[in-house]
């Protein structure tokens, strides 16, 4: 993941025009919660966090074009800001060095209460943890590069807070290329994402069989944690239609998954194969 020079003088990532896809599901959801997040913002309230493991530089150029867009941490806190509900902590952290920087530069110019952590996911999110409030409300953007940084234990250790919401992109393509290799591997992808799969998935039977079944055992895992995984998903496709990822909430309260529902409008894309 190379990066380029920013508009605005930082360095900045270069994305697929999906991304904007994605923003705008992620944004929808941010606006719809505002009054509940409301209600935990002010003097002797707990607070309302948002953590973002993956926050890339906080910029990017639309590939093949000149188009800038936010990245999903700063598109997430002018939204916040907006509307009238602004997150009072957030939580940022990227392997890439530079990349974490130049995020959390831009978050400060536009008066972000952020916190930097530079480190993998799994070690980042044990530091945010015991950085915040448990009677905050919570929310996490797990927008990981691909399906093996989604890493179980970032959603476990978040799953612990009381009170937390999880948008979770899930790699279709990562599913769809790499099964026979990560079937056959004995450090596969699948053990990062999917702790314990071996034993319970069946692996004989059609590609797309197999699929659902890794991606079934991982949505029992994920509820077992009691943040269940919604039934509406997003199902974001790139330019020639090639299915890229799914996006999906992870919560433990009905009127999160409420939300998400009218945020992800489907249209008739509530299954996942």
């Amino acid at each position: 993941m190379g990066l380029i020079d920013g508009d605005d003088g930082l360095p900045a990532d270069e994305v697929g025009v999906w991304a904007k896809e994605k923003h705008t599901y992620l944004k929808r959801y941010l606006d719809i919660s505002r009054g509940t997040r409301k209600k935990f913002i002010g003097e002797r309230k707990g607070g309302a966090v948002y953590f973002d493991l993956f926050c890339g530089a906080g910029r990017s150029r639309i590939r093949g074009t000149n188009e800038w867009i936010d990245g999903g941490v700063v598109a997430a806190w002018k939204t916040s800001r907006e509307g009238d509900a602004p997150f009072t902590d957030i939580y940022i952290s990227d392997i890439d060095e530079i990349k974490l920087k130049a995020c959390a530069e831009r978050l400060r110019k536009l008066g972000a209460p952020v916190h930097p952590i530079h480190a993998s996911a799994a070690d980042a999110v044990t530091q945010m943890i015991s950085a915040v409030s448990g009677y905050a409300l919570h929310f996490a953007f797990v927008d990981p590069y691909n399906l093996e940084a989604l890493d179980f234990r970032v959603i476990s250790a978040l799953s612990s807070l009381k009170r937390i919401d999880l948008l979770i992109h899930l790699s279709a393509m990562d599913l769809q290329r790499n099964l026979s290799v990560n079937l056959a591997a004995d450090d596969s992808a699948f053990d990062a994402f999917a702790p314990g799969w071996r034993e319970k998935v069946v692996t004989t039977g059609a590609q797309q069989e197999i699929r659902m079944r890794v991606v079934e055992y991982w949505r029992e895992q994920v509820s077992s944690l009691g943040v269940w995984p919604s039934i509406d998903q997003r199902l974001i496709s790139g330019e020639k239609n090639q299915p890229l990822y799914w996006l999906l909430l992870a919560a433990r309260h009905e009127l999160a998954h409420k939300f998400w529902k009218t945020a992800s409008n489907p249209e008739g894309q509530g299954i996942l194969f």
